[in-house]
């Protein structure tokens, strides 16, 4: 028996030992061909591609040395997905501008959140209607600056009635209403039973995201998919999102006026029965998507980023303190975006907040529509496009110190506002200039801690870098 043991263990590792070669020899073989073409990259193993040659907790710092290692332009496996990174503002420039089209398809990552329409970009012509709709957006009596303006007077309204606070969470409900204003017509009370059960799943979705179970989902979905796990939860979040979505839907179909659009969904409504013959792109599927995509992204970066800009300017209270002076300087009422051409030094702040922070990282995987010669290298139709954004928002060539908060970035040496690149979506720096810019004509932020001892390095994950949660501890405002 104990022979016979020993026999099946042999066969069984010769077995294990002949598929593993044959898998690497298939691997090599392919690889061989195709790296006559594609752009250069380390090794990947059979299955797990180069998972187990990036730290997942910085994979920042690995990008760029393999960066440094091969070029502008590489390719890595995550799990069995081919993806070719870009990396610095030439090369990224060069391939989302230069060829627009060709790198305009959605990337494929299973479990990735929808962001806001210019971070993830809706197919074709959905994506020109969100943008116009959101640019031109004059519908019902109230501008997105006026919604924005009115958002901002109940945050303030909040902070004056709370002493010593974390106020991450206030700043989420805010920047929410604002995007419920444009999306759905109306803002929620922040007592709303729904309204805080859609908070609390966009931050649960968050946390999720940055955990080990959603990344193996993201390198091998067909598995997990019959896994249990805490990946499965993301998904059940993502469906309670569409039956409110849905029964927003249903209410506006009921009380929807052709003649005046109030939001969002009216307006996409209205398109819907303007193309209903034909095979429209504008369909309840899509109406659903596109308001999630908005509604989620739209809290979520944005969010993110006021957090992240309250920390800052509690460690560097010196820049504080000069947009202080600006504020006094400029305005001596409730801010508007008319007073951004007069407040410089405020303006290049919120744009270096976002340089700074590169809330997202790695982009937002696109893909290729076809084959593409990008320098030397062919990229196949399909194939998965990581823009590596981080290397833009810090490439030496265009910021002389990227890894200082240095709002000089944004500033020439008469000290006007220096436009450089496209730091963030329109709307996103709209938001955070107003609320940003309100906060601190009405409070001095007070930290409780030395600056000094303010740690603003992000919790990393492989989608976006969020503040951690325990600075938030470190924040007061005080009138």
């Amino acid at each position: 028996v104990d022979d016979m043991l020993v026999k099946v263990q042999t066969i069984t590792v010769f077995l294990v030992f002949c598929v593993t070669c044959l898998l690497f020899f298939s691997l090599w073989r392919k690889m061989s061909f195709e790296n006559r073409k594609l752009p250069p990259g380390p090794v990947p193993f059979p299955i797990l591609g180069n998972l187990l040659q990036l730290n997942t907790k910085n994979l920042s710092r690995d990008i760029e040395e393999l960066s440094r290692m091969y070029g502008p332009v590489f390719t890595i496996y995550l799990g069995s997905e081919r993806v070719v990174v870009l990396s610095g503002y030439k090369t990224v420039k060069k391939a989302l501008i230069g060829f627009g089209d060709e790198f305009s398809r959605r990337g494929s990552m299973p479990t990735l959140p929808p962001f806001i329409p210019l971070l993830f970009p809706f197919p074709g012509i959905l994506r020109q209607f969100v943008l116009s709709t959101l640019r031109n957006f004059g519908m019902g009596k109230r501008s997105i600056e006026e919604r924005i303006q009115e958002e901002t007077c109940f945050l303030v309204e909040r902070f004056r009635n709370t002493h010593a606070f974390a106020p991450f969470l206030f700043l989420t409900h805010a920047v929410s209403n604002i995007i419920c204003s444009i999306v759905f017509g109306d803002r929620f009370d922040c007592e709303d039973k729904k309204f805080v059960t859609l908070i609390r799943l966009i931050e649960e979705n968050g946390s999720l995201q940055r955990s080990h179970w959603i990344l193996l989902y993201n390198f091998f979905p067909t598995l997990m998919d019959y896994l249990p796990g805490p990946h499965q939860q993301i998904f059940k979040n993502f469906e309670a999102f569409r039956r409110f979505v849905q029964e927003r839907v249903k209410i506006h179909k009921e009380t929807l006026d052709p003649n005046c659009p109030h939001d969002f969904i009216d307006a996409f409504l209205i398109k819907m029965e303007e193309e209903k013959y034909g095979h429209s792109k504008f369909n309840e599927e899509s109406l659903a998507g596109s308001t999630m995509d908005l509604f989620v992204g739209g809290t979520e970066s944005t969010s993110s980023t006021l957090k992240f800009g309250l920390l800052i300017l509690l460690k560097y209270p010196e820049i504080e303190e000069k947009v202080h002076e600006e504020i006094d300087r400029v305005i001596g009422r409730s801010t508007c975006m008319a007073d951004r051409s007069q407040m410089p030094y405020t303006d290049a702040v919120v744009h270096e907040i976002q340089r700074f922070i590169s809330l997202v990282p790695f982009g937002v995987p696109r893909a290729v529509t076809g084959d593409v010669r990008l320098n030397q290298y062919i990229i196949p139709k399909g194939t998965t496009i990581f823009p590596f954004l981080k290397s833009v928002l810090y490439d030496s060539t265009e910021f002389p110190s990227p890894e200082q908060f240095n709002p000089g970035h944004f500033l020439d040496e008469n000290g006007a506002f220096f436009y450089r690149m496209c730091v963030g979506e329109s709307l996103a720096r709209v938001e955070i200039f107003l609320i940003l810019t309100t906060i601190l004509q009405n409070f001095i932020l007070k930290p409780v801690i030395d600056p000094k001892d303010i740690d603003i390095t992000p919790v990393m994950s492989f989608v976006t870098d969020t503040p951690k949660p325990g600075d938030s501890r470190s924040l007061a405002c005080l009138a």
